[in-house]
């Protein structure tokens, strides 16, 4: 899984299985954002979107139970 960190200027900082890698922010699309799952093909990255969406709720989830459990 590839996950876009963060962005430093021109450099997209990317989170992957193997640890972190730069890429040039012209490499990732326009529409990109941190917290994106992005996949690698044909020389190009893409967002995965339902990926994306997929693990932004799993965090929101993650979250909630945090915020009821301190809650006791």
């Amino acid at each position: 899984m590839i996950i876009i960190d963060r962005f430093e200027g021109n450099i997209a900082v990317l989170e992957t299985d193997g640890g972190m890698l730069e890429a040039e922010r012209s490499l990732v699309p326009a529409e990109a954002q941190e917290g994106d799952v992005l996949y690698f093909a044909d020389g190009a990255y893409s967002v995965d979107r339902a990926a994306t969406e997929e693990r932004r709720a799993a965090i929101r989830a993650r979250l909630s139970r945090l915020r009821r459990n301190g809650n006791d």
